[in-house]
């Protein structure tokens, strides 16, 4: 079994972390919706394509991957895409909700990598999914402290809000950016660094008790489900929404 293939099926070696409750879903009475993930082998975007396989209310989803996931279930599509610089080729119409689950870690690469990262490949998916999806619901993961102004000194900060900013411009049919702290993954992972690494060993005596600054991976994808199926009266939706949200 792969990594993701482990992933999906709920491995836990950290702690023992509560999965968050899908029942609120069960309001939502409107039609089956077919939705578009980008980033399902991440840390987030992995829970939402679980948490997406697991609602009855998804009926169809569509990953696009640089390589295969590894996992099977029939309501998923995989398309392999090897240039996330351009989208142009792909079809992206007849999609009712996007979620989009593409980053980094600070400091994990050079800063022209990282804006290409947070900038460039957000802001060329995006724009190309306006053009054939206008009136999708589109679920962005940026980060807590995101500067909308782009005036920060801090890279993440300016970067998180000048991709934010060109999302808003293209007026999508809606539009919620989610801003975790720090995120707690519920499955294997090698950290990206010692700051990572100590931040796992606390999070459950002491970190998990700070709502308005650190979530879980599990929480956070419940609370972009929740938000994406049942609507939501905020664009952005802050690390504290997300736990009220999906815990």
């Amino acid at each position: 079994m792969g990594a993701l293939a482990a992933y999906i099926g709920g491995a836990n070696l950290f702690v023992s972390v509560k999965r968050p409750n899908l029942a609120n879903l069960k309001k939502y009475k409107g039609k089956k919706m077919k939705a578009l993930i980008l980033g399902a082998s991440g840390m987030v975007g992995g829970e939402v394509l679980k948490a997406c396989l697991e609602c009855e209310n998804i009926e169809q989803i569509t990953a696009i991957v640089r390589r295969d996931l590894g996992v099977e279930n029939a309501k998923l599509t995989q398309i392999i895409h090897s240039d996330f610089s351009d989208f142009s080729s792909l079809d992206l119409s007849g999609f009712d909700i996007c979620f989009y689950c593409i980053g980094t870690y600070t400091g994990s690469v050079d800063e022209s990598e990282f804006e290409r990262i947070i900038c460039g490949i957000s802001g060329a998916f995006a724009s190309q999914l306006k053009a054939q999806n206008p009136n999708i619901a589109y679920i962005h993961l940026s980060g807590a402290g995101a500067d909308e102004s782009e005036s920060s000194k801090t890279l993440f900060a300016r970067l998180f809000g000048k991709a934010e900013n060109h999302l808003k411009s293209l007026n999508f049919g809606r539009l919620h950016i989610f801003r975790p702290g720090y995120i707690y993954p519920v499955v294997p992972r090698k950290e990206p660094n010692v700051f990572y690494s100590a931040m796992r060993v606390l999070y459950k005596p002491i970190f998990s008790h700070f709502k308005g600054s650190s979530t879980t991976s599990q929480i956070l994808a419940n609370a972009m489900l929740s938000v994406a199926l049942l609507g939501g009266e905020k664009q952005i939706y802050e690390n504290i929404d997300i736990n009220e949200i999906g815990g």
